[in-house]
């Protein structure tokens, strides 16, 4: 497995676009992009049963949320708060960052 260069990162609020969560906009808890997917917060959520261990002396039934496809998952833009695709700009400083494709805003902030 190759490591894929993703369009949405760690604290993105995503749109769902496929699954029993269609249409549900939350963050993103975790990228993992050596496989491709996201951890997007109370999204495709999956129910885990556990041993009983020392850390969970009780065990028992676990729901948590499991990893999707990058590319069942939108980005939201920010500022206008509608869901779209990225573009790439150049900044001032020369690095490229994140863009709107329909309001042409810079989504990452940070740089």
């Amino acid at each position: 497995m190759s490591q894929t260069k993703l369009h949405v990162k760690k604290g993105d609020t995503v749109l769902v676009l496929s699954g029993k969560d269609k249409g549900k906009t939350a963050k993103i808890v975790e990228a993992l992009p050596k496989k491709g997917k996201v951890v997007v917060e109370g999204v495709n959520t999956v129910k885990r049963h556990t041993k009983p261990t020392q850390s969970a002396p009780q065990g028992g039934i676990v729901v948590k949320e499991a990893p999707m496809h990058t590319a069942k998952v939108m980005l939201v833009c920010p500022a206008c708060q509608k869901p779209t695709r990225i573009a790439k700009k150049a900044l001032a400083n020369g690095s490229m960052a994140r863009a709107c494709k329909k309001c042409g805003e810079i989504v990452d902030k940070d740089k």
